[in-house]
């Protein structure tokens, strides 16, 4: 409740539409939600729709090539989804109803099979941020030991299915997310180029889609994984480093604002703004993810 009381305050104190029309308004804002419902949908895609211009990643992408933005719109913004949970399916009516653009980032080798996301396992005595600082190879074994292996099969899925994905890629663009979201920079170098590479391979191949974008998983990244990237043939990379985009962004380090899977219309409308997290990061400059050095090989 007091946390609702926040975001209700700072909304009605109109920080937030002030914030809104400082930053948002010359800025292409590109956001960051995970796994909401469709009643969560219904109402994130109500109000995003009504206040914001929503316009698609390639759109920007085009714009950023060409160096010619005049038809990208005042409040421009651009809405993505990390993972391919399976509830993303539930958006759909309200993604047609609304004809928002959408981007969906998908693990590629999670997507259609009853794996389940590392980072979801709750069977572990360490927490997840520790975890997230080990070597790959340590987080791995360290997973095994306590039951969970990223190529097993659970009971039920936490994936979209490709009949989902089938239905869906009409309306929403569908990219990637390596194959098993690994923290990339504690990766070995062909840890890296696989999870990247193949991840673009999968989803070009097997579900027919134009890979061109990719979410570095945790918003975590480095030199090196932005070379693979773009030797693989991805035009563009998306961080979670907390600003906003124009035409002089790094187009392999486009910045975006995480949005909680909220049903608080308040909250939504706080952090949709960047309020919450210019506040939260200290204007970017207090975050756990972002640019890291790779491991030593």
């Amino acid at each position: 409740m007091k946390r609702r009381l926040v975001f209700k305050i700072l909304r009605y104190l109109g920080l937030a539409k002030i914030f809104k029309f400082l930053f948002q308004r010359d800025n292409i804002t590109i956001i960051l939600l995970h796994d909401i419902d469709k009643k969560r949908a219904e109402m994130t895609f109500s109000y995003l729709s009504k206040e914001y211009n929503i316009i698609d990643l390639n759109q920007y992408i085009e714009a950023h090539k060409k160096r010619d933005f005049s038809k990208i719109p005042k409040y421009a913004m651009i809405i993505t989804f990390d993972d391919g949970h399976i509830n993303n399916y539930q958006m759909l009516d309200a993604i047609k109803k609304y004809k928002t653009p959408v981007t969906i980032f998908l693990c590629a080798s999670i997507i259609n099979t009853k794996r389940h996301f590392w980072f979801m396992y709750n069977k572990l005595p360490i927490p997840k941020s520790e975890l997230k600082e080990k070597s790959n190879k340590e987080r791995l074994e360290i997973l095994k030991k306590y039951g969970f292996e990223q190529e097993k099969e659970f009971e039920t899925p936490q994936a979209l299915t490709k009949e989902q994905i089938e239905e869906m890629k009409a309306y929403v663009n569908m990219q990637s997310h390596t194959c098993f979201h690994p923290i990339l920079p504690k990766c070995t170098y062909q840890e890296a180029k696989e999870e990247i590479e193949k991840s673009k391979e999968i989803l070009e191949k097997e579900y027919n889609l134009n890979i061109n974008a990719i979410a570095y998983p945790n918003g975590d990244y480095s030199n090196r994984d932005i070379k693979i990237a773009k030797e693989a043939g991805y035009e563009c990379g998306i961080t979670v480093d907390y600003g906003f985009n124009n035409q002089n962004s790094n187009i392999f380090k486009l910045k975006r604002i995480s949005v909680n899977d909220t049903d608080d219309i308040n909250e939504l409308i706080v952090k949709a703004s960047g309020l919450w997290a210019f506040l939260n990061t200290r204007n970017g400059k207090k975050q756990k993810y972002g640019y890291k050095e790779s491991i030593k090989e």
